[in-house]
C-alpha cells in the first residue's frame, strides 16, 4: 500500500517529489538570503517530509456508529479511488499560515451613544465547554486537536495562536513525539519552528531511527536555507546524503553523540540517490 501511494503521490504531484535535488543541493551560497516559509523551494522540502498516511488522514471521527460499507471493485476502479483518496489527502494537509505576529489592534470602529445604558446586567454567560488545559491536553497527547481548534478560534497572526502553537511544538520537541503531527497539515509548521529556532536535533535523530534518511537529508537542506550564514552551510555546499548529515553533527548539532549514534547503522553509502 505505502509503495502504491507513493507511485501516485509521484504521478500527480512529480515537480514536488522527484525534483527536489535541483533546487538545494547541499547548501545555498554565502550570499544567499535566508529563506521564507512561503518560498516554493521551502514548501517543497515540508510538503515531502510531512508524509502521506493515508489511514492517519482519513482516521475515524467520533461519531454516531453506522454498519460499514462495502463495494467490490475492479483493479483499475481500485486505482482510480485510490488516486482520488491522495488528491483529498493532499488537500487535508495543505499547511496552515506561519506570518509574523500582527500590531496590537486597539482601533474603536464606532461609538453609538443611543446605546449606552439599555443594558444594565453585571453578568456574562460564556461557553467553556473547549476551556481543556494545554497541560491536559498535552498529557492526553492530543496536540493536534489543540492546534485544530485554535486555527478556528484565532487568526494565524494572533498573538494568542503563535503563543499556543510554539507552546505545542516545543512540547512535542521536548518528548520526542513528533510522530504525533507527522501526516497532518501542522507538521510543516512545526519543521519550520524547529529549524528556525536552531532545534532540529531531536527531529534528526527520530527521522534516522525511523529509517527516514531522506527526510533527515531534506530536513538539513532546510536549516542550511534558513540559515544560509552559518559556517555548516557554507561548509556543506556540493555535500549530499549521509556526509550532508555528518558535517552538520560536526559543526552545528547540540547533540552530536546522539546523531553519531544513530547515523551509525547506515553505510558511507547510504542515502546516495537521496
Amino acid at each position: 500500500m505505502a509503495a502504491r501511494i507513493a507511485w501516485l503521490v509521484r504521478r500527480i504531484r512529480p515537480q514536488r517529489v522527484t525534483g527536489h535535488r535541483s533546487f538545494c543541493a547541499g547548501a545555498p551560497s554565502s550570499s544567499a538570503r535566508p529563506a521564507s516559509f512561503t518560498d516554493p523551494d521551502v514548501q517543497s522540502i515540508l510538503k515531502k517530509i510531512t508524509g502521506l498516511n493515508l489511514e492517519k488522514v482519513f482516521q475515524p471521527i467520533k461519531q454516531e456508529s453506522k454498519p460499514p460499507t462495502y463495494k467490490l471493485m475492479t483493479q483499475q476502479q481500485y486505482e482510480e479511488a485510490l488516486q482520488k483518496a491522495v488528491i483529498a489527502a493532499q488537500q487535508y494537509l495543505e499547511m496552515p499560515p506561519m506570518p509574523d505576529e500582527r500590531e496590537p489592534i486597539d482601533e474603536t470602529l464606532a461609538v453609538d451613544k443611543i446605546l449606552d445604558g439599555t443594558d444594565t446586567a453585571k453578568f456574562v454567560f460564556t461557553d467553556i465547554t473547549y476551556s481543556t488545559p494545554h497541560r491536559l491536553l498535552f498529557q492526553q497527547d492530543r496536540h493536534e486537536e489543540l492546534l485544530n481548534r485554535c486555527l478556528v478560534q484565532f487568526e494565524p497572526d494572533a498573538a494568542d495562536y503563535i503563543r499556543i502553537r510554539n507552546q505545542t511544538f516545543e512540547d512535542i520537541d521536548r518528548q520526542g513525539k513528533y510522530d504525533l503531527l507527522r501526516s497532518t497539515r501542522h507538521f510543516g509548521g512545526m519543521v519550520w519552528h524547529l529549524c528556525s529556532q536552531k532545534k532540529i536535533d531531536g527531529l534528526l535523530v527520530d527521522m534516522l531511527q525511523r529509517d527516514l534518511l531522506h527526510d533527515g537529508v531534506s530536513l538539513v537542506r532546510l536549516y542550511h536555507m534558513v540559515h544560509p550564514d552559518t559556517a555548516c552551510a557554507k561548509e556543506s555546499q556540493g555535500a549530499d546524503g549521509r556526509e550532508l548529515i555528518k558535517l552538520y553533527v560536526k559543526m552545528e548539532s547540540q547533540k552530536p553523540g546522539y546523531l553519531e549514534l544513530a547515523l551509525q547503522v547506515y553505510p558511507e553509502s547510504a542515502a546516495a540517490s537521496s
